[in-house]
């Protein structure tokens, strides 16, 4: 789902995990957190690394930045872990990072740091004044496309050419 015209969401990609009548929690997969890699934020929770890439870790929304969530797929599940049908599985444990750096955890997995999230009603309110897109998600673009082309790969997956879009709306 495309961020458009809140700065703090710019040129965003945030995978929907929960929208329920309790609001909606995504986790953003467009832009890198800055200064920290997995393998830090392992040996900061005192587990080694073992065999796990050294990669970096999205910034995940500004909802409590110090936590951190896999998104993942989902050939791998533990208590925690919540279905994202049909593109992944969402897991926030210890149990996952672990699995991970032990060679057992799930093929394809990112890390994030926060998330973004909205009250009841809140993101439908913003999605009518075209604060968002929803659009299709694609295991492709999550798992394999690079952080930097996320974003004109969802709109491009979507049939849309982001350069014809407008910052502006009218009322009809």
């Amino acid at each position: 789902m495309p961020g458009m015209f809140d700065p703090r969401f710019e040129r965003s990609v945030n995978v929907m995990c929960v929208h329920d009548e309790h609001g909606a929690l995504g986790i953003g997969i467009g832009h890198v957190r800055e200064g920290v890699t997995f393998h830090e934020v392992l040996e900061e929770l005192e587990i080694d690394p073992g065999v796990a890439p050294d990669c970096p870790v999205m910034h995940g929304g500004p909802v409590e930045p110090g936590r951190g969530f896999i998104l993942h797929s989902t050939d791998w599940g533990g208590a925690d872990t919540v279905e994202v049908q049909p593109l992944c599985a969402l897991s926030a444990s210890m149990d996952v990072l672990r699995a991970i750096a032990e060679g057992r955890g799930p093929r394809h997995w990112l890390m994030a740091l926060g998330y973004a999230g909205w009250g009841a009603g809140q993101l439908e309110g913003e999605m009518r004044h075209h604060g968002w897109y929803a659009a299709e998600g694609h295991p492709e673009i999550l798992f394999d496309t690079p952080v930097e082309a996320r974003w004109m790969a969802t709109w491009r997956a979507e049939g849309i050419d982001p350069a014809l879009l407008s910052t502006e709306t009218g009322q009809a």
